[in-house]
């Protein structure tokens, strides 16, 4: 077979997992190749067009601080911009903007045709080829082109062996009427990589001109609203669009009873496993019997366009039975539908046979990312996809390579719930699943993550001397603040407005500042103190005191898990000869090979005794290697 060119690395996918993977592989230094069924796929949102929401708005954040697109992707092509959970803590609030579809394709596209070291081919690959050792050689496509590698990042999102259903039709498909990909999965389980299948769907597109929007309640973007990347200027957004929402009602939800026999996913058609936080709209009537109406999120797809996108009324009914009971909707009366709403089933694997860096254990050069990984979402497959394009690149270069913690990154955490835990259904990021959520604010990514991407060469000069003067500005206030005496009668009209306590004796300013009801920049402003802080960093500055001793209680109490991160359980470790572990704890254990006792103790299965066991074999010397 001719050989038509070499890479170092090869992804394969280019969707949000992908672009991420092969954009920071070839920033990286590493020659690149992103393959794609169709060009017109690159950035493709073939659900909803939006970017972030809760915890997803977090991994945006965290994404453009390690250097990453989506942030700045994002920015650029955003037609409205909001901060959600604004009547909650700032550690739940998270950015979400509604894309222009088109715009965010084209922008994505040109990042990666622009970006050196990187080569865009429309190709489908069919075969990896892996020699004898496990290691990664090439890769081989459809129509017998051959390409030398030395890793290969797999972000094939739904297309493998993708299948479409309208109603009671299926038929071979990706997204949006695209090829699927049906030749790399068997060539996959040749290579002892178990396949299952998941499933997930997206709702029709509806003409903007049949849609009586008086019926419905508007939902405005922010008058000042915060973009996702760490180098953009607050208000540099566009905020055009205007979203809204509508609901079901009994007649949607008789109609849908009356059918549900035609549903593909009740009538045994479907065997995928769809995700639990993003039901279809029957899956919700069926399941929530109890509730009398669902939102329907009613959102543009783009500014040039009059396609709107109705979000949570996803389905795969067919199409009669779609317009029948879209219209019993009330401002949905003469809707027309445009793109019909569909599920699609698609191969991804267990997780569980990852590793941290997102490598395949037993393999060398062989990484995995997005909803290939079983997972859900624009962002969670961001966010894998530039840990494994670093990682892809690392192992060309002979360099360590990264596994970000929990305590660092919802990033972290969600890697780490994929490959210690797995996953049944479609993974979504929520704060809930973060024990350390209080101190993972979307606001201080930068703070937590902006080094290391500068350690794997992914900040440039420029942005690495403003996020140091940053810092240094954030730092420098707060020492100034936990010095500063602030003395009663100079602020007593202000807490008496506010409606808290007065001051009895001279206190630190940080004391005060702790308190819900005050204020950072106005009691700042009140006392005359200016500590020329720049955009949101008085915001950080007022954000870390207040937060300052719920996050020292938060680590304390997680202080356990930080020393089990140190003890490392080596990886020939024979769990079988360690008397008293339970029979499961054996059986995952020697399955997924955790990494130290902290990865052991997330593992379904294996119980607080079981980890005191392996520390007292550990402790005693019982391994010998």
């Amino acid at each position: 077979m001719t050989q038509l060119a070499e890479f170092d690395v090869a992804v394969i996918g280019a969707g949000h997992a992908g672009i991420e993977a092969a954009v920071a592989s070839a920033r990286r230094g590493c020659k690149t190749a992103l393959f794609t069924i169709a060009l017109d796929q690159i950035g493709n949102m073939p659900c909803n067009p939006s970017i972030g929401g809760s915890a997803k708005g977090h991994l945006v954040r965290e994404i453009d601080a390690l250097g990453g697109v989506m942030g700045e992707a994002g920015d650029a092509c955003c037609i409205q911009m909001r901060m959600l959970n604004l009547s909650k803590g700032v550690s739940v609030q998270s950015p979400r903007a509604q894309e222009d579809r088109a715009a965010y394709h084209q922008y994505t596209k040109k990042i990666c045709e622009n970006t050196k070291n990187l080569y865009v081919i429309q190709s489908e690959v069919s075969d990896i080829r892996i020699d004898e050792n496990r290691c990664v050689t090439g890769i081989v496509t459809r129509h017998g082109g051959s390409y030398a590698c030395k890793a290969v990042v797999i972000c094939s999102g739904t297309f493998l062996n993708g299948m479409v259903y309208i109603g009671k039709i299926g038929e071979q498909s990706g997204p949006d009427s695209c090829l699927p990909a049906r030749y790399l999965s068997s060539k996959l389980a040749e290579n002892g990589i178990k396949l299952r299948r998941f499933k997930t769907g997206t709702p029709c597109r509806v003409h903007r001109r049949s849609i009586d929007f008086d019926q419905l309640q508007p939902q405005y973007g922010d008058p000042d609203p915060q973009p996702f990347s760490f180098m953009a200027a607050r208000g540099s957004v566009r905020n055009d669009a205007v979203c809204y929402i509508a609901n079901t009602n009994a007649e949607t939800h008789r109609i849908i009873h009356e059918n549900i026999g035609e549903s593909p996913l009740y009538n045994g058609v479907i065997h995928g496993v769809g995700p639990r936080y993003c039901p279809s709209i029957e899956d919700k009537v069926i399941r929530f019997s109890e509730r009398e109406r669902h939102q329907i999120f009613v959102e543009p797809t783009g500014l040039n366009t009059d396609e709107m996108y109705l979000q949570g009324f996803s389905t795969s009914l067919p199409e009669h039975v779609q317009l029948k009971m879209m219209r019993s909707v009330a401002g949905f009366e003469h809707i027309e539908i445009m793109r019909p709403a569909y599920a699609i089933e698609y191969d991804c694997i267990d997780p569980i046979c990852l590793l941290h860096s997102l490598a395949f254990r037993g393999f060398h050069g062989l990484y995995a990312a997005g909803q290939f990984n079983g997972t859900s979402g624009y962002e969670e497959a961001a966010a894998q996809g530039l840990i494994a394009g670093i990682n892809a690149s690392a192992y060309v270069l002979n360099e360590e390579a990264l596994s970000l913690s929990r305590k660092s990154s919802y990033i972290g955490t969600l890697i780490d719930d994929l490959v210690t835990k797995g996953t049944q259904d479609p993974y979504r990021m929520m704060t809930a699943r973060s024990e350390y959520r209080l101190s993972l604010r979307h606001s201080n990514a930068d703070a937590r993550l902006t080094e290391i991407g500068r350690k794997y060469r992914l900040i440039s000069d420029d942005r690495w001397a403003q996020f140091t003067a940053k810092m240094k500005r954030i730092e420098h206030a707060i020492d100034a603040v936990k010095h500063t005496n602030v003395h009663p009668d100079s602020v007593a009209d202000y807490l008496e407005q506010i409606g808290t306590s007065p001051l009895k004796h001279t206190t630190k300013l940080d004391n005060l500042i702790r308190r819900p009801q005050v204020a950072f920049q106005d009691i700042t402003k009140i006392l005359g103190l200016d500590f020329h802080l720049v955009g949101e960093e008085a915001a950080e500055v007022s954000h870390k005191l207040k937060y300052e001793q719920y996050i020292e209680r938060q680590d304390q109490q997680n202080a356990h898990l930080e020393h089990l991160e140190h003890i490392l359980l080596p990886d020939k470790l024979d769990y079988l000869v360690i008397h008293g572990l339970s029979s499961e704890a054996v059986e995952k254990l020697s399955k997924q090979r955790p990494e130290n006792l902290a990865h052991a103790s997330r593992i379904s299965g294996v119980s607080p005794a079981d980890i005191s066991i392996i520390m007292t074999y550990l402790k005693a010397g019982g391994y010998r290697d």
